[in-house]
């Protein structure tokens, strides 16, 4: 082999390595691994004497935030908590009894519907069970 042809060929595989070293970190930037879904079915979400009646509670179910709401009368609602418009928080407001996201000021009833707002959508409702002393939040 040439002398020549040796440098050519460790000139190409620096500069092919050089270049390698700044793409991968761009690609793998630019199109992030999949996560594992944790997809709960149930969760317990504390004790009913816990709470309050006319407050809320947020939780955890699985990956994204939900809400847990006791009415005045006492009547337990679950819903996701976040907003159907562009995925901000949403928040009990308990003087209008309604769901609200401040964002953007959408609001939700306590079922979930839309009463205002720009949120196209219904808020993900859940299903609330008491076993003994537990709040147990299903998906339905």
């Amino acid at each position: 082999m040439k002398r020549r042809s040796f440098i050519d060929i460790f000139l190409f595989l620096s500069l092919t390595g050089t270049i390698a070293s700044f793409l991968y970190p761009l690609i793998r930037y630019l199109i992030p691994p999949k996560k594992a879904k944790v997809t709960a079915k149930k969760v317990v979400v504390g004790k009913a004497r816990e709470i309050p009646p006319n407050t809320h509670k947020i939780f955890k179910f699985g990956e994204e935030p939900a809400i847990l709401i006791k009415t005045q009368e006492g009547e337990l609602l679950a819903f996701s908590a976040v907003c159907t418009h562009l995925s901000c928080s949403v928040i009990y407001q308990s003087e209008e009894g309604i769901i609200l996201c401040p964002c953007h000021n959408g609001k939700f009833d306590l079922s979930g519907r839309v009463i205002s707002g720009p949120p196209p959508s219904p808020l993900r409702s859940y299903k609330v069970e008491i076993s003994g002393e537990e709040i147990i939040v299903s998906r339905t």
